[in-house]
């Protein structure tokens, strides 16, 4: 069935998801981050990337949100902004009542010890001339924060927190697994206890049982220190675990954000559709009988991302179920993301609600529910 708008859109018709949230402990506005593809013997600026294309969300202190999307649609790239390892092209930035938008890298240093993140590659995101002791140790000596037992006790309490040997203090990143390094990295994170951590697919290098593990230890330590986490993910069946909202992402672009339940159980737009019925069913009774929606063609370049809906493209409904009218408008006009139903937004011209493809996504098993179990 077709959703209309919703009545508690703003005047002009739009109701960001940054707006809703004014409790929000961080607020990120149309933010974009376009990279500049230089050439010519001068290094001029021919083109740019733009990998991250007007993005609205926000997250409230203790909350999860998950941001999902297909590889190079920009996840990576909005939490790097955020956390201001890069800077923003375009938007805002509000984070504990703060605009950190143009803050420069010596006022965001006093900022760390509020706001970190957790990379992917637990190989390269840790210095291999450097022992555990000395990694997880760094935050304070860089902030200059005293412990009252010394910065050797506090990090072996950090390493026996996140399941480490506090007697492997003195050991190098090469001696330990995969599993063992991202849990060096998760200490490293909350050693000076921040607000928010960004979680830039933590477990998507490492086995599934792994992941459950790391997963039970990040939530583990959202209750004890109030965390917000903003996890970066493209595995469907983690995210609906550990997130409390969910954002699906598209080429620069946010597709739908709503509740964690309410996203997997009515979805809206075309591509969490897709998304979904990607995800693999464990029974083969139930795989033969579901219907998997493909979508035709290769990803659009972010250099020149298409006309109007920058999914209309590779649309089924669009290719399917529009008529000459409705496909004007998509391939015209920008859907905005706004509210559909109360605290559910899609940017989407001709929303539709698919439980069907929500029913067979719950048929799943994956590493969200290997931690349950």
């Amino acid at each position: 069935m077709s959703i209309p708008r919703h009545s508690q859109a703003a005047p002009d018709g739009v109701l960001t998801p940054a707006a809703e949230a004014g409790d929000a402990l961080l607020s990120v506005t149309d933010l974009k981050k376009y990279f500049p593809i230089r050439g010519g013997l001068i290094q001029r600026t021919v083109d740019t990337v733009k990998a991250v294309n007007g993005v609205s969300f926000s997250v409230r202190a203790g909350e999860t949100l998950g941001l999902v999307g297909e590889s190079g649609c920009g996840k990576s790239t909005t939490g790097r902004v955020v956390t201001k390892l890069d800077n923003p092209t375009g938007g805002q930035i509000m984070f504990d009542g703060r605009d950190i938008t143009n803050y420069s890298r010596r006022q965001m240093r006093k900022l760390r010890s509020e706001i970190q993140i957790i990379f992917q590659d637990p190989y390269s995101s840790l210095n291999p001339r450097h022992t555990i002791g000395t990694i997880v140790g760094a935050p304070f000596r860089i902030q200059g924060t005293k412990t009252s037992k010394g910065i050797k006790t506090e990090v072996q309490s950090l390493m026996e927190r996140v399941g480490l040997n506090p007697e492997h203090y003195n050991r190098y990143p090469h001696e330990f697994s995969g599993g063992q390094r991202q849990r060096i990295g998760i200490a490293r994170a909350i050693a000076l206890r921040p607000k928010l951590i960004v979680c830039d697919e933590p477990v998507s290098a490492l086995d599934v049982s792994i992941q459950a593990q790391v997963v039970n230890l990040l939530e583990d330590l959202q209750s004890e220190f109030d965390l917000a986490y903003m996890f970066v993910a493209h595995d469907l069946s983690v995210v609906r675990h550990i997130s409390d909202r969910v954002a699906v992402m598209y080429l620069g672009r946010i597709m739908e954000l709503a509740d964690r339940d309410v996203l997997y159980s009515t979805p809206m737009h075309p591509y969490t559709h897709s998304l979904m019925s990607a995800v693999p069913v464990p029974d083969p009774a139930k795989e033969g009988r579901r219907q998997r929606i493909l979508l035709r063609g290769d990803l659009p370049s972010p250099i020149n991302p298409p006309s109007g809906c920058v999914f209309h493209t590779r649309c089924p409904k669009f290719r399917e179920a529009l008529d000459d009218s409705q496909r004007q408008r998509c391939t015209s006009e920008f859907p905005p993301l706004e509210a559909k139903a109360p605290g559910h937004f899609a940017a989407c011209h001709f929303p539709e609600v698919r439980a069907d493809i929500a029913a067979a996504q719950d048929a799943g098993l994956g590493a969200g529910e290997i931690a349950e179990l």
